[in-house]
């Protein structure tokens, strides 16, 4: 195994491929678009483990364009799997992991979207991803409908930020008996930051600007270590949310990234699912004046085998809990209706982190 893919414990590093898949999916949509124009990566749908890898093998990432109406996106699906003998097909139980990145085309001197060609489908398998591709569509739309900024916390959320904002009072008063759990930590106090300058070695093909596949793998790995901070163990990842790059990363500019833990809850087969919110914000090097601007926000899911809970106290961190934990319960969804092994052996020890 080459040292890129390696991390520290001499397993398979999943940062280096989330930034294999960008840069797969930058490849599959020059492909569909030509040379004429840049592409960029616009979104990433939600990112969820199938079958974690358990050996050091060789693998296949392979991707094509699932839906494209003849605007500026293409919606682009991606496996990465081990590699199969040479001659035959990927079995499903080795399949690592699917997902599905939203590329944008941009006509490059303006940076104006410009229209691509619309995906011809033929076949029913051709037919089906083309499908799954106009409802993932759909139902990002539907998702700014569910947002906390737009749909308040409902009865039963409200009556949950009672309780728990009445068990903080009770932690905090001297006078009351009840003392806070050593395995419950405030949400504020769960909070990791990483500032760095962006290189150029980090670029896209295009111009000065760092590509989306870096930034991946910048949130996910302090993603981790937040999650394994807050619950003192070698957490395993589920799940990364549906996520967009709001902002370019320009060279030489500052990007700052914050990981904290913004929602908790029992996993089914034991342990805990910690979802941990990433922000990232970009500055110019001189600092010469205030303005931050938001380059995305990710969610990602990791599993721990202890239990932990996280305790909003202020009313920012409520909402962030409201928001995470619609979030949760779609994330349930989805492995309610395609159960995945990494739940269901949960003790085992995958070569993935």
């Amino acid at each position: 195994m080459l040292d890129t893919y390696a991390n520290s414990h001499g397993q398979i590093r999943t940062g280096a491929l989330l930034m294999d898949l960008d840069a797969l999916a930058g490849v599959v949509a020059y492909r569909h678009t030509g040379e004429g124009v840049a592409t960029v990566t616009a979104a990433v749908d939600r990112i969820t483990i199938k079958n974690p890898i358990r050996e050091i093998c060789d693998l296949e990432l392979s991707g094509e364009v699932t839906f494209a109406t003849g605007r500026s996106s293409m919606e682009i699906t991606l496996q990465i799997a081990k590699a199969p003998e040479q001659g035959h097909h990927v079995d499903a139980e080795d399949v690592f992991f699917t997902c599905a990145f939203t590329m944008v085309a941009l006509e490059p001197n303006t940076k104006k979207p410009v229209n691509i060609a619309p995906l011809e489908v033929t076949t029913p398998a051709e037919k089906a991803l083309f499908a799954k591709g106009e409802e993932n569509y759909k139902r990002k739309k539907a998702m700014k409908s569910s947002h906390i900024l737009t749909k308040p916390p409902d009865e039963e959320e409200s009556a949950l930020i009672h309780k728990m904002w009445s068990e903080s009072l009770a932690y905090a008063d001297s006078s009351n008996p009840k003392s806070q759990p050593s395995n419950v930590t405030a949400m504020s106090k769960t909070q990791i930051h990483s500032t760095q300058i962006m290189q150029p070695q980090m670029r896209n093909r295009h111009n000065f600007m760092i590509f989306g596949g870096f930034l991946l793998k910048t949130t996910f790995e302090l993603a981790f270590t937040c999650a394994a901070s807050f619950s003192h163990t070698r957490p395993r990842f589920i799940n990364l949310d549906p996520s967009t790059f709001e902002e370019p990363v320009p060279v030489g500019s500052v990007l700052y990234v914050a990981a904290g833990v913004s929602y908790t809850e029992p996993d089914p087969s034991g342990g805990t699912r910690i979802q941990v919110m990433v922000r990232t914000h970009v500055r110019p090097v001189e600092h010469q004046n205030t303005e931050r601007k938001s380059t995305g926000t990710f969610f990602y899911t990791f599993l721990s085998p202890d239990t932990v809970s996280v305790l909003p106290q202020t009313y920012s961190e409520f909402m962030g809990w409201v928001a995470g934990r619609r979030r949760a319960q779609s994330l349930a969804a989805t492995l309610a209706a395609d159960p995945h092994p990494l739940l269901s052996v949960a003790q085992a020890e995958p070569l993935t982190e």
